[in-house]
């Protein structure tokens, strides 16, 4: 079983910064693909970044150049850097979390998810 415990959401001004983090425990997350989803109001939730075990990162197009992610094994945490924040990034961040224990299909978790509200 894997948990995740995430933080760093808030209220922020239109071209400010943020950090979320999302702290995981559980068995094999050295193998994992640890990732940020988000999901506004009215929306379907989104890809937002992802990194391998092996830091290789996948961003989506609407956030490249501002949001950075990143992982720290030792701590198996992921983070979400994100700068530059637009109203339209308001959404709840979800962390997800992607273990492939056998087969071809990865088992996912999820975050409870952090809320992050940008003001124009």
């Amino acid at each position: 079983q894997v948990q995740l415990v995430e933080s760093g959401g808030g209220l922020v001004q239109a071209g400010g910064s943020l950090r979320l983090s999302c702290a995981a425990s559980g068995s094999m997350l050295s193998r994992s693909v640890m990732g940020w989803y988000r999901q506004a109001p009215g929306k379907q939730r989104e890809l937002v970044a992802t990194v391998t075990s092996g830091g290789s990162t996948n961003l989506a197009d609407s956030v490249k150049g501002r949001f950075t992610i990143s992982r720290d094994h030792a701590k198996n945490t992921v983070y979400l850097q994100i700068s530059n924040l637009k109203p339209e990034d308001t959404a709840v961040y979800y962390c997800a979390v992607d273990i492939l224990f056998s087969g071809t299909k990865p088992t996912r978790y999820w975050g409870q998810g952090t809320q992050v509200t940008v003001s124009s």
